[in-house]
Parts: structure tokens; C-alpha cells; sequence
């Protein structure tokens, strides 16, 4: 495409802003970056100033790479829109959970199933920030291993909320979540189904299912919000078919693309150290015959979002159709 491509941003909220901040960082060849959002404005996103557009469907003519930001729902940006953007011959990477499980859109981490590109119809889904944490690490053990169940904790960023999140925390915000989050840990994520799972909870479970391609995977999850202000941090625990040694789990983790290990029962991965960072931290492993248990920690704004998209976009360059 010569010059780069026509990219455009819709959404102009914390993921907007990452969006815009990867695309330059990762050095996406872009000849023009459009921010789209509800109503035109001026606004500085990364550093850089915008003159942001109303996200409808003209606005996506001439547009090679459309990203939704995460606005869900019918009333969401990606349900209104996405299909207008793809007429005009835009692939639309969306960050919401709309089309997720949809069979006919690719849900994609690209480092764990970066084919299920192939073939697809204009539309990719980006998988859930908690979903994704999980699944660095744990794919390439379960392909290894084997796998019976997985047992998952979360304890998530409030930046997973947006901007309401952080100013809950920040400024004592009401509303947000059902408690306050201030010294606090919440363990409802979402909406709470009649079978006692969360929204968040039944993501992981069937994204996780999805993304490896393991319809019957079982995926036990318990989601808490903690007052943390950016990036996820997971406790998981998985059963394989094989029994496993540490030495073996640890050679695979070292291997594993986008992951980043520390060794050591004293070097530990901690939000802190992660947010800001594209790399997913694995550390705290354990290993005992068929059982796993390792810590993971993830920028849930950065892999968990902005990073994913930008990457699937980059897995298309080379071949896009």
C-alpha cells in the first residue's frame, strides 16, 4: 500500500488513547489516523492532538483498518457500525465482546491462533484482557501437557472499567461498582447469572474455549476488581493429562512468545512493574506430577486491548484480504 495505511480509531477513551499510542510505538505504517467518537471535538490522545470526527458511516471511506475501541451493545459503536465501515473495504478489529463467539468471526490472540485469520469475512474480534493474560502462558502448556481443567482467580485493574473505574478509585466516584473499591476487593465482574457465574467469569470460559479450538475445555473462574489502577494479575491453576516437570514447564514458559518469565522464588511480576508494558509476566510456577499453578500479570490497556489489536492488524499486512 505504498504510503502506509488509512487507519481509523473509533472511541476516544483510555483504549482509544492506547490504540493511537501502539500504532506509533509499534511503528504501524499508517499514512493517516483517524479518531473517531459520538461527537466531533479536539482532543490529545498520546500526546498528540486530534481533531476527532462523529463516528458514522461516511466516516470510514478510504479506511483499510477500522478499531472499535470496546462501546458494547446495540447502542454500541461496533454494533451500529462495523458492517458500514467493512462495506467501504475496511477490516474492522473490535475490542468489545459483541461478536466474540459469533462462529463466523475470528476471535484472535495472535501469538496462540494467529491462523484463524485466515478466511475471515472483514471482521475480527479482539478476546477478552483477562482472557488473554490467561492464555499466553497457558496455551502453549496446554498444548505441551494436556490439559483436564483449569482453575482460574483474577484480581482486575479498575482501568478495565474505563475512566468511570479509575476515577471510582481516584476520587471516590459512586455508582461504578456495587461497593466501593477503595481498600476493597469485588468479586462481580459484570452481571451475575442464574448459574452464579459473572459475564466476566463465562467470557473466559467460552473465549478460552474458542481462541484453543476445545469446545469441552473446562474453565473454572472467580473475577474480583481490586484497587489497582492498571494492569490484571491471575492466579491459575490447571490439571494435565501428562505429568509435568518443573524444569520442563520452565523451558516452555522462557519460549513462549509475548511472555516474559521471571525465575526465582523472590522475582515475582506485580501490577507495578507491568503496567506500561506489552509483555505478559509469568512467575510464582509450581509443579506437582499433573498439577500447575503459576502467577500472571498483564497491562490489561496494553496485551489486554490496544496491543492485541494493533498485532492482529500486523498479522494481516503481509496478506490481506
Amino acid at each position: 500500500m505504498g504510503d502506509g495505511y488509512t487507519v481509523a480509531v473509533v472511541g476516544a477513551g483510555l483504549v482509544g488513547e492506547k490504540l493511537v499510542s501502539e500504532l506509533r510505538r509499534r511503528n504501524f505504517p499508517t499514512k493517516e489516523v483517524r479518531v473517531l467518537a459520538r461527537t466531533a471535538r479536539t482532543a490529545t490522545l498520546a500526546g498528540e492532538e486530534f481533531e476527532v470526527g462523529v463516528a458514522e458511516p461516511d466516516a470510514f471511506e478510504g479506511v483499510d483498518f477500522a478499531f472499535f475501541a470496546g462501546t458494547e451493545g446495540e447502542k454500541g459503536a461496533a454494533v451500529q457500525l462495523a458492517q458500514e465501515a467493512i462495506s467501504r473495504g475496511a477490516v474492522v478489529i473490535d475490542n468489545g465482546s459483541d461478536f466474540r463467539l459469533d462462529p463466523d468471526v475470528p476471535l484472535v490472540v495472535p501469538e496462540v491462533n494467529a491462523d484463524a485469520l485466515e478466511n475471515h469475512k472483514g471482521l475480527i474480534a479482539n478476546a477478552n484482557c483477562s482472557t488473554i493474560t490467561m492464555l499466553l502462558p497457558l496455551a502453549p502448556l496446554i498444548r505441551t501437557f494436556g490439559v483436564q481443567k483449569v482453575v482460574v482467580s483474577t484480581y482486575q485493574a479498575v482501568s478495565g472499567s474505563g475512566r468511570e473505574g479509575v476515577e471510582a478509585l481516584e476520587d471516590g466516584r459512586e455508582g461504578v461498582y456495587p461497593r466501593p473499591i477503595a481498600g476493597n476487593a469485588i468479586p462481580l465482574i459484570g452481571g451475575m447469572g442464574d448459574d452464579g457465574h459473572t459475564t466476566e467469569e463465562r467470557k473466559m470460559r467460552l473465549e478460552s474455549r474458542k481462541i484453543l479450538g476445545m469446545p469441552d475445555l473446562e474453565v473454572f473462574a472467580t473475577a474480583v476488581r481490586i484497587p489497582v489502577h492498571t494492569a490484571h494479575s491471575e492466579s491459575v491453576y490447571i490439571e494435565t493429562e501428562r505429568e509435568a516437570s518443573l524444569d520442563e514447564v520452565v523451558e516452555i514458559l522462557r519460549a513462549a512468545p509475548g511472555v516474559a518469565f521471571s525465575d526465582g522464588t523472590d522475582d515475582f511480576p506485580t501490577p507495578l512493574e507491568a503496567a506500561g508494558d506489552s509483555n505478559t509476566y509469568v512467575g510464582r510456577v509450581r509443579v506437582e506430577g499433573n498439577a500447575l499453578q503459576f502467577w500472571v500479570v498483564s497491562d490489561n490497556l496494553l496485551k489486554g486491548a490496544a496491543t492485541n489489536a494493533v498485532q492482529i492488524a500486523e498479522s494481516l499486512v503481509g496478506a490481506r484480504v
